[in-house]
């Protein structure tokens, strides 16, 4: 891939770059060597993320497939391979046919496919690249028949490998019922368009940060996903070499492990999907881990490794300044972003930001930074300073970027992501 001036936070009047090359540049965040804002990735955090994460599935005997839409960053998914990852989730085919292109040989859809034009899609992905494996959501006898149309009117012979979805009263898709699940898988072995490979379900909603409470919750939910497993191996309606049994969001995925392990004869895999353990975030998840941390009882989980650092532009008015950033640049659906560092430029060492800065709101392009105006003169922000920032929901703002580069402790850049939403 080749960055040029049309990527945001690309020095505008640098010559084309490949990809590859950007750690060779040498550039340093904190020397303006880059427009900001800018969003990066820190180095180190990645690393921790991706070995505690091989660590807590390998001590439970399970896999995990996390979720690539979180990041929609093909090299990100290569880091989460190599580190053990058995697959990539995603969330449309559009998604996935990033992935397959990029190289990821597993894919799991976690959604209902049912679209002529998507299941064209997905059929052109086979056939493509051999040896693909592929698996998409169904919760309706209406999905099915849809699919069947779209196989008799195309003429093809392709079989899909399906996961029967089980779902919450009220929440997302998803069967309501064991008896619908069970009547639904048995409409998939009839089928010349599917296969039945496994069960999927989504407990992300019921996460609460009461910890009981989100216990017997996950402890229900993963029961009946348990209980439909078994009633279609009962019945003989997998036809597959080996059942696929998933679930887990990023929120509460210690305790769906606790019951992911596949309680059938036949050979079986257990697989996570959680996704934004890989660059985290400073409020949202943040919080779900300091509550997997109590649970498991750790000292240290993940850590935030997705900033966006932007400078202050204005200082109007006592206890307010302007920083360069705004909805364009960094999420604020769940949260808005918090100030964590302050930097001056050239100087090459961050600081942490004092406990009395807040952002308190964001424009497309501009960020409202409060402070207590009668402290210390010390602790004011100034025209040029730059500051870093913490976000919450890293999906939302990997998608305001279409590259990022890898930084060191230092902020220096050692290399960098391409973004594909």
């Amino acid at each position: 891939m080749e960055l040029n001036h049309e990527f945001k936070g690309f020095p505008t009047g640098h010559a084309p770059l490949a990809l590859k090359d950007v750690a060779a540049q040498g550039w340093r965040v904190l020397h303006n060597d880059l427009p900001l804002p800018l969003a990066v990735l820190k180095q180190s955090a990645l690393q921790h993320n991706l070995d505690w994460m091989s660590d807590f599935c390998a001590q439970r005997g399970l896999d995990i497939a996390p979720h690539g839409k979180t990041t929609m960053s093909p090299e990100l998914y290569a880091r989460q391979i190599a580190a053990g990852a058995w697959g990539i989730s995603f969330a449309t085919v559009y998604q996935a046919a990033v992935g397959a292109r990029h190289g990821v040989s597993r894919l799991i859809i976690v959604n209902q496919v049912l679209q002529a034009a998507d299941l064209q899609g997905l059929a052109s992905l086979l056939q493509t690249y051999p040896g693909l494996q592929t698996f998409f959501l169904v919760d309706s006898l209406a999905q099915v028949d849809a699919i069947e149309a779209w196989q008799r009117q195309h003429g093809q012979g392709v079989v899909f490998d399906v996961l029967l979805e089980h779902g919450l009263a009220g929440k997302r898709t998803g069967c309501r019922t064991r008896e619908q699940a069970l009547a639904l898988a048995r409409r998939v072995k009839a089928s010349p368009a599917l296969r039945l490979a496994g069960i999927e379900c989504y407990e992300g909603s019921l996460a609460s940060c009461r910890h009981e409470e989100d216990r017997a919750g996950v402890a229900a939910v993963m029961a009946r996903l348990q209980e439909t497993a078994a009633d279609c191996e009962g019945e003989d309606l997998f036809e597959c070499d080996e059942v696929l049994l998933t679930a887990g969001g990023s929120a509460i995925f210690d305790l769906v492990a606790e019951h992911l392990q596949p309680h059938l004869k036949r050979p079986a895999r257990g697989v996570l999907r959680s996704g934004c353990y890989l660059t985290h975030d400073h409020l949202q998840y943040r919080r779900h881990m300091q509550c997997v941390g109590e649970r498991l009882r750790l000292t240290e989980t993940l850590r935030p490794a997705l900033e966006v650092w932007s400078v202050v532009q204005s200082c109007p008015e006592p206890g307010l300044a302007l920083l360069s950033m705004g909805k364009r640049d960094i999420s604020y659906d769940l949260e808005l972003p918090v100030p964590v560092w302050r930097a001056e430029v050239g100087h090459g060492k961050v600081g942490a930001v004092p406990g009395h800065w807040i952002i308190s709101a964001l424009n497309d392009q501009h960020a409202y930074l409060k402070y207590d105006p009668s402290s210390p003169s010390a602790q004011h922000p100034h025209v040029g300073q730059l500051v870093g920032s913490g976000i919450s929901h890293p999906c939302t703002t990997f998608d305001k970027w279409r590259w990022m580069p890898v930084v060191d402790d230092d902020y220096r850049v050692v290399d960098a992501v391409s973004i594909h939403f």
